[in-house]
């Protein structure tokens, strides 16, 4: 097999941040709003007062103290609780792709490439703003890249899926360089009047380009020794928005068209099937946990992340070992495990291996091996 790399990464964080302090409180007033309005139902049993969340209690739960949002203003609105963002006519580039093109650019300028230099465009994310046209397909187009691009879907674990089919591409001979990207506008689907959920997710965008090692002349190259991919389906975490919504008028506003889980069965079961994965992707490869040096692992929830270290190394991580970015971008879907690994990786020396690892909802969980050239 012709050695692959990511050959340049890129990030795209949005303009606005929101405190676990700012988001309590707009939370806890539309908490009180609503106790007010339902009160006489609820001294008569009929309806549950909803209870106050707290930065305490949020950071304790997930590790998250801020996150990074493409608007805020209506999320802080009691009366609203939903981002504010306007529809934008056909004829300008829509706000993912306008995210992807940002991150793209750092990606390509990294990597020491052009927008000709690319041959495939992968749009790998959690949510989609729309079926069709392809994300991909636009972004191409507003890059001026040749060649061919498409959307995949694989939830939290969309990135690592897209990095293992920009690898097989560049094996097949399908493409000479994939630029993958994980535009996420999480916001858009958090039910921000959910107290379980309301502070768990952030917007954020990152590109990765994969090519040839025998082509890249980047100066942050990483080879990607193996990769392995896993399903297993679970409706511990969902969200049934979709055109099939449009059937049941009634119920498009529903919580369940939104995001939803059962965090405990989630953390329960999620943890250990990650941890086997990296081990036996690591064996693959023909290495082990001793031979990693770093950990860039899925920005879910902290307290997941120190247990999947633990279950891999029997002992607690050393500072450095696991990177964790979601106490200031929260969980931002596919791009988190990215995010980490663009912000911790150029201090690691050549010959140095890591772990790229992100699990979420299908079940889905991918692993990539790399070692720094």
């Amino acid at each position: 097999m012709i050695p692959v790399v990511i050959s340049g990464t890129g990030l795209f964080t949005p303009p606005h941040s929101i405190s676990n302090d700012e988001l309590v409180t707009a939370f806890n007033a539309y908490v009180d709003l609503h106790n007010a309005e339902h009160a006489t139902a609820i001294a008569a049993g009929e309806v549950t007062a909803l209870e106050p969340s707290s930065s305490g209690f949020i950071e304790k739960a997930s590790g998250i103290q801020s996150r990074y949002v493409m608007e805020k203003s209506g999320i802080l609105d009691p009366a609203h609780m939903t981002a504010r963002i306007a529809d934008r006519p056909d004829d300008q580039i829509s706000l993912q792709a306008e995210m992807c093109v940002a991150a793209a650019r750092e990606a390509l300028e990294r990597a020491g490439k052009q927008a000709h230099d690319i041959d495939m465009v992968l749009v790998a994310c959690s949510n989609m703003q729309r079926a069709y046209p392809a994300m991909a397909v636009e972004v191409q187009e507003a890059l001026g890249i040749g060649g061919f691009g498409f959307d995949m879907n694989v939830a939290c674990s969309s990135a690592t899926f897209g990095i293992a089919t920009a690898v097989d591409a560049v094996r097949g001979g399908r493409a000479r360089a994939v630029l993958v990207l994980n535009p996420e506008i999480t916001s858009g689907h958090l039910n921000f009047r959910d107290r379980d959920s309301h502070f768990i997710f952030g917007d954020a965008c990152t590109a990765i380009i994969i090519e040839a090692q025998a082509t890249a002349t980047g100066a942050h190259q990483w080879e990607i020794l193996d990769s392995r991919l896993k399903t297993s389906f679970s409706n511990n975490i969902r969200n049934n928005f979709g055109f099939m919504n449009r059937f049941d008028e009634a119920g498009v506003g529903l919580p369940d068209k939104l995001f939803r889980q059962q965090g405990r069965k989630v953390f329960k079961e999620v943890c250990p099937m990650a941890a086997e994965t990296i081990k036996d992707t690591l064996a693959a490869a023909g290495l082990g946990t001793d031979d990693v040096a770093r950990y860039w692992l899925h920005q879910a929830n902290l307290n997941m992340n120190l247990l999947i270290v633990r279950m891999l190394l029997g002992r607690d991580a050393e500072p450095g070992e696991a990177p964790v970015i979601l106490d200031s971008y929260a969980n931002t879907s596919s791009a988190g495990s990215i995010i980490a690994f663009h912000k911790y990786q150029d201090d690691l020396a050549a010959g140095t291996n890591g772990v790229i690892c992100s699990f979420g909802a299908g079940y889905s969980i991918g692993c990539v091996v790399v070692r720094k050239l």
